[in-house]
């Protein structure tokens, strides 16, 4: 599958109140509110990293646990959207998933664990995160014109949308308020064990 999608952020929490507001007016269908936790995994020695590659083991966690096992291909640009391959895989056990690949020699070189929203609305999902401590990130995916059409829905500055990734966000953030994110709970606790780069 291929992966279409832009990146903005609210600046708080009554802003991000706001632009939800505006796209629930707009039509838009909650799709999922939860928990959701990513852990990233590597070769000791980084080769996935290398290649731009990314696996990935995602955990829905509401009134039920949903689990996937996702990879992504090295990350293209076009027209101004970030565009990537991702192939995902469904599966019921999250322990036994992150077992078979520890026993495979992967390693966790990265840690994400937010609260989201997320809708469809026209062809697009729109997905809100609630990171530790960061700006409230809201990432759109769709085809150009579907991306497009629900940024305009959530009337929110359009240069805020762009193609960067994760850590530029974190650097954004943490040159605006002088403090350092908190992508995950650990963080918050203050044990940064991970790399921003590898988020």
């Amino acid at each position: 599958m291929r992966e279409v999608e832009l990146k903005g952020f609210a600046t708080s929490d009554a802003e991000a109140q706001a632009a939800r507001a505006r796209v629930e007016r707009a039509g838009a269908s909650l799709a999922y509110e939860g928990r959701l936790e990513d852990r990233r995994y590597d070769m000791p020695d980084r080769a996935l990293a290398l290649r731009d590659h990314v696996l990935r083991l995602r955990v829905y966690r509401s009134e039920r646990v949903v689990t996937s096992l996702d990879f992504k291909g090295p990350t293209g640009y076009a027209d101004g959207f970030k565009v990537r391959e991702e192939l995902t895989v469904g599966a019921d056990d999250p322990v036994a998933l992150a077992r078979i690949l520890e026993a495979m020699g992967y390693v966790i070189t990265r840690e994400i664990d937010r609260e989201i929203v997320q809708f469809t609305l026209a062809g697009a999902t729109i997905r809100f995160e609630r990171y530790p401590r960061m700006d409230i990130l809201i990432e759109v995916e769709g085809s150009p014109e579907a991306i497009e059409a629900a940024i305009a829905a959530l009337e929110l500055p359009r240069e805020r949308f762009t193609a960067e990734r994760l850590p530029d966000f974190v650097l954004k953030f943490e040159s605006r308020t002088g403090q350092r994110a908190a992508l995950c709970d650990r963080e918050l606790d203050g044990e940064y064990r991970y790399s921003p780069n590898d988020a």
